[in-house]
């Protein structure tokens, strides 16, 4: 019997930006009805920044179509990105409460795919960060967790097979990722499913100049369009991790401009994937999608 064909879902990190790719006058709360008559999956990000109210998580069950699906990206108190005195400052009972509070909505809608944490770049390969990661499941003991790392370290090759190993007892996914190779902070392209359940890329960019970039200007790191080569590079990587794997995500967050919308239509066609929910498959009272997304070169 041949094997099943993955589930293969192409979107994009956020729904708030992406200005060009909104009618005008659309309002705010309308984007993610907008954006998921389009695609099957986001990534939410900002619940990195603020835990989001379960208020706000039962609307977007709401108003996205029955077989949307939601990652969440855990809040930087519990990816160590906040720091007292140069040590990661642990989340607090009240933090962990209501993020749990938040993706309950989700869970019960069955629309919650996955947890992502994105460790940051000083949150290197050492066998305290191991175990950490070993840990993350009491945390989570219901929910698909997927990590992602900014540290080369834990590519290297003397120490991935460690690395994997682990992730995988834990059944923990591992993110791939493409993003400039520069300096200590860029996770090698290693390709790798950990667990076979979900296999994961997030596309980031190629921007050399700005990758590390911050203050008030660190979004422009992501400011940067695919071309269809660069992306016509990842076909056979992408086919290869869907042999191992029963669903894939392929996230675009190179969020300046509508360039994530655009490469994330541009991928899905190389796949040969058809776009979801237009015309006759859209939502009920959905009007027929104006692509607000121009052809502007990178």
């Amino acid at each position: 019997m041949a094997a099943m064909a993955p589930r293969v879902l192409v979107g994009t990190c956020n729904w708030a930006d992406h200005a060009p790719f909104y009618p005008k006058g659309l309002a705010p709360t309308e984007r993610l009805g907008h954006y998921a008559a389009l695609f099957p999956i986001v990534e939410v990000d900002s619940s990195f920044y603020g835990i989001p109210s379960p208020r706000s998580t039962q609307r977007w069950a709401e108003t996205t179509p029955d077989d949307f699906v939601f990652n969440v990206k855990a809040h930087r108190s519990m990816t160590g990105h906040e720091r007292v005195d140069g040590l990661p400052r642990p989340p607090t009972a009240g933090e962990l409460t209501a993020f749990e509070a938040a993706l309950a909505p989700l869970r019960a809608s069955g629309k919650l795919r996955a947890i992502h944490y994105q460790f940051p770049p000083w949150f290197t390969a050492s066998a305290p960060n191991l175990a950490r990661l070993a840990e993350l499941p009491e945390r989570h003991p219901d929910d698909r967790i997927a990590v992602e790392f900014r540290h080369r370290s834990f590519g290297e090759p003397e120490r991935w097979a460690q690395v994997s190993e682990l992730l995988a007892e834990a059944r923990l996914t591992y993110c791939c990722v493409d993003e400039p190779q520069i300096g200590s902070g860029s996770m090698p392209p290693v390709r790798a499913v950990t667990t076979p359940e979900l296999a994961m890329v997030r596309f980031h960019g190629r921007n050399r100049q700005t990758w590390y970039r911050g203050g008030p200007r660190s979004g422009d790191r992501f400011d940067y369009r695919y071309r269809p080569e660069e992306l016509g590079e990842w076909l056979g990587p992408i086919r290869e991790i869907g042999d191992q794997a029963q669903e894939v995500h392929l996230l675009f967050n190179n969020n300046q401009q509508n360039y994530a919308v655009l490469n994330a239509l541009e991928l899905a066609a190389l796949l040969g994937l058809a776009r979801p929910r237009l015309g006759a498959d859209r939502p009920p009272g959905q009007p027929e999608l104006p692509l607000a997304v121009d052809a502007r070169d990178p």
